[in-house]
């Protein structure tokens, strides 16, 4: 098991499910070093009693994941792009920049690297963002030869992830316009539960090349959205969208801010987000998943 004297640097260290990431870290032993493009974030997502170090990093950068990387013993990358933008692109961010920063820890001597990916993934699909992702695995793996893929299903959170995007869609109307007849199919993950996997991967002196975790429950997107609005006391009507029209919206929203709406997710909604059941996932590592339910009542940290 690791001690207090391993590093491991968690690139992307501020987002939904890498802060999670670096606080069950911490719980484990870990001295963990946030590497981010806004290391101020960081001061007001970690309690004082909670010691992370913060540098400011880029992975378009490699002098400043160079210095990120000095001393390290492990990585976790859990850098992703969801809208293209700014003149970075999927492949900019997932496959070329996972692959440099892979490369990078060979050569500073890293023992070990975690790539965090997706339920999905693959590098024949017609999706970009999707095609990306199975792509950037395989560049990773040819960068640092033992590269542990780790593939969570759709996360959630009581304040982040899925189903508070969709609790925040259900108060906004009477009517819930859904993604084709809301028959895909999704097994959502706790974030903490995913977060808790990856400190437990990286404290396994064997670990498997790849993981899947998603939640016990599977459940159609319908059937998701009628047991949040269950759980918030609301009535709502669900009506079909086909995803001829989903895609369009998709991509005038990508033109806002913080858009609600990106291709990418349209695209992982038109199949399902479940677990292939040939890989190992919580239960390979002493984890009882939580279901969506008692999750939620208990909220996260």
């Amino acid at each position: 098991m690791a001690g207090v004297s391993q590093t491991v640097v968690v690139l992307g260290g501020t987002g939904f499910l890498g802060r999670r990431t670096v606080r069950h870290l911490l719980d484990h032993g870990f001295s963990v070093r946030i590497a981010v493009r806004h290391p101020e974030r960081a001061a007001s997502l970690f309690p004082a009693n909670m010691s992370p170090t913060t540098v400011r990093t880029d992975i378009a950068d490699d002098a400043s994941v160079a210095q990120a990387l000095v001393g390290a013993w492990g990585l976790v990358n859990a850098v992703s792009l969801y809208v293209e933008r700014g003149g970075r692109t999927f492949h900019d961010v997932h496959v070329e920049a996972a692959a440099r920063v892979a490369a990078m820890a060979h050569r500073a001597g890293v023992r070990r690297l975690i790539q965090l990916s997706g339920i999905g993934a693959d590098p024949r699909a017609s999706s970009p963002y999707i095609r990306s992702r199975g792509e950037g695995e395989a560049a990773v793996r040819d960068a640092f030869a033992g590269a542990i893929i780790v593939r969570p299903a759709a996360m959630f959170a009581a304040d982040g992830g899925l189903t508070a995007a969709l609790t925040g869609v259900l108060r906004a109307s009477p009517v819930i316009p859904m993604f084709g007849a809301g028959s895909t199919r999704l097994q959502p993950a706790f974030v903490e539960d995913v977060a808790e996997a990856v400190a437990r991967i990286l404290g396994t002196p064997e670990p498997d090349a790849m993981y899947e975790f998603g939640g016990p429950q599977v459940l159609t997107y319908k059937a998701l959205l009628r047991t949040i609005a269950r759980r918030l006391g609301l009535h709502r009507l669900f009506l079909p969208v086909p995803f001829s029209l989903w895609r369009p919206l998709a991509m005038i929203a990508e033109w806002l801010p913080d858009p609600p709406l990106t291709r990418g997710q349209v695209a992982l909604m038109e199949q399902d987000n479940v677990l292939s059941g040939d890989l190992p996932g919580f239960a390979a590592l002493g984890i009882a998943p939580q279901a969506l339910e008692t999750a939620l009542g208990h909220g996260s940290r």
